[in-house]
């Protein structure tokens, strides 16, 4: 078969390809079960007019493409530079995947000659989202890499986001050489650390060959141990380069094995402290365990959802990941915003980022309790009621050994009741929206991608999503469900950078692709991601990314022709038009320009038609798809006219944006 793609819509991949989709284990039965006949070919694909003019050349992939997951590994071995001994230790350590740009030669060449999984994009902001995203869906670790000028500072949004989610991001860059310092030699010069200050939990320039493996050492125990956070690591060119091969172990300070310098141990709660938590409970009458990213990152879903049933306490879901606590568990709060407000003892289990006061809608009079493995950051923002300090999973260990069974029956059906309510809400809101009939509705798209992903013929478990953008995020939230641990990335989590979808959006492909951590059972399946037409615009290049590496994705465009700010400013026509675009922007076609496929929908009915097409092509194709959905900035207007408009959030919950 043919490699090239047509038109630049996508056409046959090769037999490699093929291959590749019984050796990663793709769940043939999604594609089955979705109920689709035929070939991408048939679902609309572009085709040559015989009488029009000469067609452009195909968009086809290099045979470096191709070939690179099956490339040797280079096996490590005296005499070694620095980047080597650096990616000794980043394998020894289980690096998930490294995403970069060209830059950093030495650091980059050596982790992918090592084996680790390495991909390179269109820049390095969309690539560190790529690493924080494949890190949010996996649990496991991941970098991203930069060059000391343009492209390190490219990064530093994306940096500021994975540390507001806490995430163990490896964040790798070059630097200028010891001997160039004070010459102002070059224009990619600097000294990184103070740009990245308060943006990570620990960085360091390394300039000593010697202690370059002491220094990942340093790196990983912060990865691996406590609240995780985001480390960056610049090294310069006598650390790592050509000028810093070493001859043999004799030569290195503290080469030591990662048993030496980080352990595995997790803190202990003291029984005392559990007891006064179950106390706490008993004396409750609606109690609500919040369960947050440390949930997640310490494998404790398992038993939360045994500690919840033992004490028939409702869960609700925060952070930057959800599904560690099933959004179909009778117990779940997540989609229960009404019921929040009654809450008179929020259990906060791995909180790592905490709410000031009043962030969560809770009752003025409600008590907390913050479980958390960092003892001087509890009390921070949020006055609390008692603080537990203990790894996340140990401490509801102790709580599931101590805790008898209890009923909050009456409780327990309120948040049902508002579970049901909540989707009254939601199909009210899809049926105003389907009375727009010359453009798309952000009720609709979310109600529509919902009903498609989870009450058709693919597994409601199966698909991971990256859910992004602003406006469309107020609606989507609401109908996007997780029935698995890491099965939606949420994007606008606390620090609400602009843009980075696409490139969560090619992380959580790639860690779908290797099957990594909690996607193993998931290997394969194709991601989708919900973003908006000013977001795209940041990070939409990355679509050639994942075509490139045949990443199957459906990136859902809501296409307003404006800024979320719009409304605000409609009646002010000097400001006006600060806040809008060119209407009717054809972003699909910028997605087959880059080697993918392009739908656009304008009518509601034209979207699950759009989407059946744009999964057969992931599914047969393994390619990326834009769906341009367009729609109307009065849409966030409200009112009798253009109703519901922008939406409120309550958080914590399915809609939150922040915790």
């Amino acid at each position: 078969m043919s490699d090239e793609v047509k038109g630049g819509t996508g056409a046959d991949v090769e037999a490699a390809d093929e291959a590749d989709l019984d050796r990663r284990g793709f769940l043939k039965r999604a594609a089955m079960g979705a109920g689709l006949a035929g070939t991408a070919a048939a679902g609309g694909l572009a085709s040559a007019n015989a009488n029009a003019a000469p067609v452009e050349p195909p968009i086809s992939r290099t045979e470096a493409h191709k070939t690179f997951q099956d490339a040797p590994i280079q096996e490590f071995e005296f005499p070694a530079q620095g980047a080597d001994l650096f990616a000794k230790a980043c394998k020894e350590e289980g690096l998930g995947a490294l995403f970069c740009c060209p830059g950093n030669y030495s650091i980059v060449s050596a982790i992918a000659n090592a084996g680790i999984p390495t991909y390179g994009g269109r820049t390095e902001g969309p690539m560190c989202s790529a690493a924080d995203g494949f890190i949010r869906v996996t649990g496991e670790i991941a970098a991203a890499s930069g060059t000391e000028g343009p492209g390190f500072t490219n990064m530093i949004c994306s940096i500021a986001a994975a540390n507001s989610a806490r995430s163990p991001l490896l964040v790798l860059a070059s630097n200028m050489s010891v001997a160039g310092d004070d010459t102002e030699r070059g224009i990619q010069r600097g000294y990184q650390q103070p740009t990245t200050v308060g943006m990570k939990k620990y960085g360091k320039r390394i300039v000593d060959k010697a202690r370059v493996f002491e220094y990942a050492g340093y790196a990983f125990r912060a990865l691996k141990t406590g609240v995780p956070g985001p480390v960056h690591l610049d090294f310069v060119e006598e650390s790592a380069g050509r000028a810093s091969s070493v001859e043999s172990e004799l030569d290195l300070e503290n080469y030591w094995d990662k048993s030496k310098y980080r352990t595995d141990s997790a803190s202990y709660p003291d029984p005392k402290d559990i007891d006064r938590l179950i106390k706490l409970i008993k004396q409750a009458k609606r109690p609500l365990i919040v369960a947050n990213m440390g949930v997640f990152y310490s494998k404790a879903w398992d038993v939360l959802r045994q500690v919840a049933e033992r004490g028939n306490i409702p869960v609700c879901e925060a952070g930057p990941t959800r599904g560690h606590f099933g959004d179909d568990h009778k117990l779940s709060a997540t989609t229960a915003p009404n019921a929040i407000g009654s809450v008179d003892l929020a259990i906060l289990i791995g909180q790592y980022c905490m709410p000031t006061v009043g962030e969560y809608a809770f009752d003025i009079d409600c008590k907390y309790v913050r479980i958390d493995p960092e003892a001087g950051d509890i009390g921070r923002n949020l006055p609390i009621d008692l603080g537990i300090v203990a790894n996340e999973r140990s401490a509801l260990e102790v709580l599931l050994d101590k805790m008898p069974r209890m009923r909050f029956e009456s409780w327990v059906a309120e948040v049902a009741a508002a579970r049901e309510a909540f989707e009254r809400e939601n199909d009210e809101h899809y049926k105003k929206g389907l009375t727009y009939t010359d453009s798309v509705h952000p009720a609709v798209i979310a109600t529509e991608l919902s009903n498609f992903l989870y009450h058709g013929d693919i597994p409601k478990e199966q698909v991971t999503v990256v859910s992004g953008g602003f406006g469309i995020g107020r609606y989507t939230r609401r109908r996007l469900r997780a029935h698995r641990p890491g099965q939606i990335c949420n994007g606008a989590f606390q620090y609400g950078s602009i843009g980075p979808d696409v490139g969560y959006t090619f992380g959580a492909g790639v860690a779908c692709d290797l099957g990594a951590g909690v996607q193993k059972e998931y290997q394969g399946t194709p991601v989708v991601a919900v973003t908006g037409d000013a977001g795209f615009g940041y990070s939409g290049f990355e679509i050639e990314t994942l075509a490139k590496y045949r990443i199957p994705a459906i990136v859902v465009v809501y296409n307003n022709n404006a800024w979320g700010t719009w409304s605000g400013y409609a009646n002010m026509p000097r400001v006006a038009h600060v806040h809008q675009f060119q209407e009717n922007i054809q972003y699909h076609k910028i997605a087959e320009a880059l080697g993918g496929h392009g739908e656009y929908v304008q009518t509601a009915d034209e979207l699950k038609p759009a989407l059946d097409r744009a999964w057969q092509i992931a599914v047969n194709n393994r390619l990326p798809t834009v769906i341009n959905c367009q729609a109307k900035k009065e849409f966030w207007l409200g009112g009798s006219e253009w109703g519901p408009g922008m939406l409120g959030k309550i958080e914590p919950g399915c809609m939150s944006y922040n915790h």
